[in-house]
């Protein structure tokens, strides 16, 4: 047995017990200090930000680049019964399957040339989030970590990064200290739980039980002056101070009007991308909100529409409430998934791995009307501009006014920076 996780989890279970919350569970992640980079507080960016923040949708599975964003409706082997419809912008084409993202489509810019070099799920999933390969030996951060280790977040009771889904195999704060790392929401529609002392306790009470359990920790706290221990009192105080919070509410969907909820579509990923607006006007910097079940090896169109559909719903509606509020200059929302699909329509009407696949990018600076790159005729290689998760990575980074050139040494001495050896695209920034 783990002998750290152990006393993690006792020492977790006793401030619970002591305090009378349940919300330091979910926050255990963020007080774990064992793997903290060198340099924090390095300078910041040289590049001035065009973006504040980040909404990225990412979908898990494999999104088919040629059912969405790359539809080939000249070559029929290639794209069975899907056609391509035209769209607000010219000379851009997508799927039938996004018809409300068609009427949107002058504010996006569409990557057709995304290449990845792996069509292995775990290994792509870490690659599109981190630039860099798995490895047995390093864990690497996410893009969100990036941002809270060099920018912090906008609201001091709120954390600078959230995931809004239910895939473990999210990288998190990678080597940096875990309260880089991202807040966890399952559900959005259920919000923020266990954010409330237990039933009998009350303000006097939670005050004393917690001056008690400062003068437990004190000659711990003394005796141990390390970065983990700094992290699990740290963590006390960012949970304390988030119940305390009046932007809890962000995480409260029930505040937005029934229209608008149904707008986003009441399902899991548009209640998702609706909770994400609403952390985004609260201060939190990047919100991932995943979106599963694009791994279409069978029936692919049958699934596919469906799913499109649910894309297609939310995406709209949030490029439509981020202009209205006038958010979408300042916020970028990305679309992306791990790797596409094989233009190949299999024997059981699906589509298998592929390395080649879309991204999409819309605001925070981004021109719109546009596409950048191409594949070939039959969608099965790169015709131009050939695009990899670390450059798309680059160029989030770069909107976001990240050091791309600064490196940073994780706890094994290693040099990093963002986005690896990306290269970000500033020439589709307005």
């Amino acid at each position: 047995m783990n002998s750290e996780l152990t006393r993690r989890s006792v020492m977790t279970r006793m401030a619970q017990g002591c305090l009378g919350v349940g919300l330091l569970p979910s926050m255990e992640h963020l007080f774990s200090g064992k793997a903290l980079a060198v340099g924090e507080g390095a300078a910041l960016a040289k590049q001035a930000a065009t973006a504040r923040n980040v909404i990225f949708l990412y979908m898990t599975g494999g999104q088919s680049h040629l059912d969405t964003w790359d539809p080939k409706p000249d070559n029929k082997e290639v794209a069975g019964p899907v056609k391509a419809i035209k769209t607000s912008a010219d000379g851009v084409q997508i799927s039938e399957y996004l018809p409300r993202m068609a009427k949107q489509m002058h504010h996006a810019c569409v990557i057709n040339s995304m290449a990845t070099n792996t069509a292995a799920h775990e290994q792509a999933n870490y690659f599109m989030h981190t630039s860099f390969g798995l490895r047995s030996t390093i864990k690497h951060p996410g893009m969100g970590a990036w941002l809270s280790f060099y920018q912090g977040s906008g609201n001091p009771a709120l954390p600078a990064y959230v995931y809004v889904g239910n895939d473990s195999r999210h990288p998190g704060a990678g080597f940096f200290a875990k309260k880089h790392g991202p807040l966890m929401v399952n559900n959005p529609e259920a919000g923020l739980q266990n954010v409330r002392p237990q039933k009998g306790v009350t303000d006097e009470r939670f005050a004393m039980r917690r001056e008690f359990a400062g003068a437990l920790d004190a000659e711990f706290q003394s005796k141990w002056e390390t970065r983990g221990v700094k992290a699990y009192t740290d963590m006390y105080d960012d949970a304390v101070r988030l119940m305390k919070s009046e932007d809890l509410v962000a995480f409260d969907l029930t505040k937005e009007p029934e229209e608008l909820r149904t707008a986003y579509g009441k399902d899991t990923f548009g209640q998702g991308c609706l909770l994400a607006r609403r952390l985004v006007e609260h201060g939190v910097r990047f919100i991932e909100v995943s979106f599963g079940s694009w791994d279409t090896h069978v029936a692919n169109f049958i699934n596919t529409p469906r799913l499109c559909d649910t894309l297609d719903t939310a995406l709209a509606a949030l490029v439509t409430d981020l202009e209205r509020r006038g958010m979408l200059d300042s916020t970028m929302i990305v679309v992306s998934s791990e790797f596409g699909r094989t233009p190949k329509i299999n024997q059981n009407q699906g589509r298998d791995h592929y390395p080649i696949f879309s991204s999409v990018i819309i605001g925070g600076g981004i021109k719109g009307g546009i596409k950048y790159g191409a594949t070939t005729p039959d969608g099965a290689g790169i015709a131009a501009d050939k695009v990899g998760p670390p450059d798309l990575n680059a160029t989030i980074g770069y909107a976001l006014g990240l050091p791309l050139d600064q490196v940073i040494f994780s706890p094994s001495k290693r040099p990093f920076t963002v986005a690896d050896k990306g290269q970000p695209l500033t020439h589709l920034f307005a």
